[in-house]
């Protein structure tokens, strides 16, 4: 059986995100508010997979099997069987935050909550939710696709088992990861 791959958000990085996992041969599960959100993020991906049939780093029935292992959603209960969703979302700690909240109410409490966040502290996401264990940060670069690197950042409450688990999926993607672990710092009082 075939681990499902959940992404919020069919945008850019999130139809990237997709698209690399399915290459991988992770079930994708993308969700998006809108069908013709979902419908451009699909074409998105089948014009950057023809790109590589045209070069002839895959071939046709390669590209339909990748595309073939994407399903798209619009609720986001679609995304149960998931064991991570990474969320592409605007970059907004309010719709951002909003999301987490209701993920974190519909998921099972082992999935992995992962943020695509360049600048908001994982931390405060993770708080928002009843499992800050297991809220972490996949910030990959764009094109995903392309571009090898994916940080990883880890909240104040993220646990161990969550980052081993985030680090050795980073690798499993292909991608090149720079781990962030953050800490608490104290200095005396006149520092």
């Amino acid at each position: 059986m075939t681990e499902t791959f959940g992404v919020v958000g069919a945008g850019t990085m999130g139809n990237g995100i997709a698209q690399v996992a399915a290459r991988k041969g992770f079930d994708v599960v993308l969700c998006d508010v809108k069908e013709e959100f979902l419908q451009r993020g699909m074409d998105a991906i089948h014009k950057s997979l023809q790109r590589d049939v045209d070069k002839g780093r895959l071939t046709t029935e390669e590209k339909g099997l990748i595309i073939s292992r994407i399903r798209t959603e619009t609720k986001l209960e679609a995304l149960k069987e998931a064991f991570i969703v990474v969320e592409a979302v605007t970059e907004d700690v309010g719709v951002k935050g909003n999301l987490f909240r209701q993920l974190d109410e519909i998921l099972p409490s082992k999935t992995i909550l992962a943020s695509n966040t360049s600048s908001i502290s994982i931390t405060k996401l993770g708080g928002l939710t009843k499992r800050p264990d297991k809220v972490i940060g996949m910030h990959f670069m764009n094109p995903v696709p392309v571009m090898t690197l994916v940080e990883v950042i880890r909240g104040m409450a993220t646990s161990s088992e969550t980052f081993e688990t985030v680090k050795a999926l980073t690798d499993q993607l292909g991608k090149r990861r720079l781990s962030v672990m953050i800490c608490r710092v104290s200095f005396p009082i006149g520092y």
